[in-house]
């Protein structure tokens, strides 16, 4: 979607004016993936309209490729407008124009297989599930099971106001069970389906071979089985994250097809729990889209657990510190750096705004 953000704080009746800006799960994902130095493709519709080419034109800026992007004649690009500040505050106000846009025509029809399955990763996300019922169809066939897809990553990122019904949310249970990684949110999955705590939510997401509970300031634990598939070989074309979103590094040309895991008694877990930096929050908005590219951008790279947690938590700071729904992340050997700290030294991180432009100086302490 195409954002609006407010120049002032205030109600949205009050504000002014605002700044235009780029939001969307996927494409968030997908544009700070790029920026971290991988190959990313995002998958979507926009409508033909002048929206839809700044749209395109600022996630191509970030080096994604943006050659799968439909141009819908018939419906305009979604847009949606925000209050300044954090979204939990009382008076944050958020409104989104997007029933009947381009993307909500979304379908298994208007998907290509070799946009979607060409990456060593495809990311999807809750939110465009809940936008028609030709999206939920669409994500419904890309989390089904089948021999030889890429690894497959779900957010479940639910939104209280997209699904109505009280039963709803189980639809995101059953599209997260389909899912190879899955990030939800402790909270979420408390206001979702009941479910209180991470080895709660583990329970009840036995299938994904790795699972990432989110908590907050708190930090993020990881449930990854013992048997976790190996990741393809890196592709000689962009792969990517999309709306849907896939990631892949330029590389070898064979990738061999990954096997169905059998679905009897799961293999056992590994447990890591990394905790969150402190972090001076601008606004929350767009941060669990950033911990997913950091996390996702570890994995691709081969990095252990905790480092993977690590770097998703250093990628949402980046968001957190920001006004606007994606920012800059650091650089790779500067966020090398920071996951490489001992216990004590990364618990006394304390990062503020401009802080991943501070790469050659030293990260405020207490």
């Amino acid at each position: 979607m195409v954002t609006f953000l407010p120049t002032r704080q205030g109600r949205l009746a009050d504000v002014p004016s605002f700044v235009r800006g780029i939001g969307g799960a996927e494409s968030n994902v997908a544009c700070s993936l790029a920026a971290s130095g991988h190959s990313a493709k995002w998958v979507g519709r926009v409508g033909a309209d002048g929206f839809g080419e700044h749209l395109v034109a600022a996630i191509a800026s970030y080096g994604v490729d943006t050659s799968a992007v439909q141009r819908d004649p018939q419906r305009p690009t979604g847009i949606y407008f925000r209050t300044a500040g954090d979204r939990a505050a009382d008076a944050h106000e958020v409104l989104y124009y997007r029933a009947g846009s381009a993307a909500s025509a979304m379908s298994p029809s208007t998907v290509r297989d070799e946009d979607v399955w060409s990456g060593r990763i495809l990311h999807l996300s809750g939110i465009t599930a809940a936008l028609s019922a030709d999206c939920l169809a669409l994500i419904r066939e890309l989390t089904t099971r089948r021999p030889g897809r890429a690894l497959v990553s779900f957010d479940v990122n639910y939104r209280v106001n997209l699904w109505r019904e009280a039963e709803d949310p189980l639809v995101l249970l059953d599209l997260a069970r389909g899912a190879d990684i899955v990030f939800v949110g402790e909270d979420e999955a408390e206001a979702a389906w009941g479910l209180r705590g991470a080895p709660a939510v583990r329970a009840a997401l036995p299938e994904p071979e790795v699972l990432i509970v989110k908590q907050g300031a708190q930090g993020a634990t990881a449930y990854v089985r013992d048997a976790e598939p190996v990741l393809s070989p890196p592709l000689p074309e962009p792969g990517a994250p999309s709306q849907h979103s896939r990631a892949s590094n330029a590389g070898e040309a064979d990738v061999p097809a990954r096997p169905v895991a059998p679905r009897g008694e799961p293999a056992p877990d590994t447990v890591t729990h990394a905790p969150a930096p402190r972090v001076d929050v601008v606004a929350h908005v767009g941060a669990g889209d950033a911990f997913a590219a950091g996390f996702l951008s570890a994995t691709l790279r081969g990095l252990p657990a905790h480092h993977r947690l690590r770097h998703g938590h250093l990628m949402a700071a980046a968001t957190l510190t920001a006004d606007a729904d994606l920012a800059m992340p650091p650089t790779r050997a500067y966020a090398d750096r920071l996951v490489a700290l001992d216990a004590r030294g990364w618990e006394t991180l304390h990062l503020g705004p401009g802080w991943t432009a501070a790469v050659d100086e030293e990260v405020a302490t207490p």
